[in-house]
């Protein structure tokens, strides 16, 4: 972030008031942004984020729709433009649950939820001239796509690991069609992976009580700790003339990928790509074994087009650009 200035820039970031988002959230406000954190809890996101400057607070659940609504009516009313729009907020490995649509929680949190959210703000995304949407994911994406035919486990066994990776691998189908469509006025979209990062909150569901989640939130929390690893990962990636490794991030190395994503002067005439490890990601093969890299289920253009179709559905809310 070092060069950058948003003075006079709005942004919002969902989940922006704890872990990632909230390293997020404090490196947009140093830079000069005003910063809209929303929240399903208005009383935790002021506690973890209210002694920021230039930051305000609104309520907003992802899984209601009427929520949904709300907020962007309210940004909209206060607001003329959005210069960018990071959706970190997400769950991960969720029993199963659904709202009042039947959505399962998570295709309708990390999906549904900000596929509305950036359809009824998109008039100050616009507005703004250019402006950059950004879609968090994960590797997950790597594991399966999207199923078309029974993407809220209506008909299938719930299994909540297939799920989250369905979630994750339409963020990203979501980011290549946002961006085909919308770069017609200056709005470019971004899916970025950003990283293992352990001790976020995202992992709420996944049993804490176990011995690693126990070893991984001691040592995430602990600032030399985090710096070994670092040096470590470092040292490691150049001695087997790697560029790109499969450790732990601390918080701020997973923010500096969504922020390089959002504030890159290297991806202004760029959009609708994978970013992993502060960088455009590669395509990779769905036999591949690496880490690494989307699957084609996740960035196909033709299953883009279908999952949009899919969004306006089962949000109920058309989005047409």
């Amino acid at each position: 972030m070092r060069g950058i200035n948003l003075t006079g820039k709005t942004t919002i970031v969902t989940g922006g008031y704890s872990g990632i988002g909230l390293k997020v959230t404090e490196a947009l406000v140093k830079a000069g942004a005003h910063v809209i954190v929303p929240a399903r809890t208005l009383e935790k996101a002021q506690t973890a984020a209210g002694h920021l400057p230039n930051v305000e607070f609104g309520v907003l659940d992802l899984m209601d729709p009427a929520s949904i609504d709300t907020f962007a009516a309210q940004f909209l009313a206060q607001h003329h433009q959005l210069d960018l729009l990071i959706e970190c907020a997400g769950i991960m490995f969720a029993p199963l649950r659904r709202y009042s649509r039947g959505n399962e929680s998570q295709f309708s949190t990390n999906y549904l939820g900000h596929f509305q959210l950036t359809a009824k703000l998109y008039p100050a995304l616009k507005a703004a001239g250019t402006s950059r949407v950004i879609v968090v994911t994960s590797r997950a994406q790597s594991w399966n796509g999207a199923d078309f035919q029974d993407p809220n486990f209506d008909h299938r066994d719930y299994d909540s690991h297939v799920a989250y990776a369905q979630s994750k691998a339409a963020d990203i189908l979501f980011a290549v069609e946002l961006d085909k469509r919308a770069q017609k006025d200056g709005v470019r979209a971004f899916a970025v992976h950003p990283g293992m990062v352990p001790g976020t909150g995202l992992g709420r569901f996944v049993n804490s009580n176990t011995h690693l989640q126990h070893a991984m939130g001691i040592v995430m929390n602990n600032l030399q700790a985090t710096r070994l690893i670092s040096t470590r990962n470092a040292m490691k990636a150049h001695r087997y003339g790697l560029t790109e490794y499969d450790y732990f991030k601390t918080v701020s190395q997973g923010a500096a990928d969504i922020l390089w994503a959002a504030t890159s002067p290297l991806l202004r005439d760029k959009g609708g790509v994978f970013v992993e490890d502060s960088n455009i990601g590669t395509a990779v093969s769905a036999e591949s074994t690496s880490k690494f890299g989307a699957r084609p289920w996740s960035i196909d253009p033709q299953l883009a087009a279908k999952l949009w179709s899919l969004g306006e559905q089962y949000s109920g809310t058309k989005f047409s650009l």
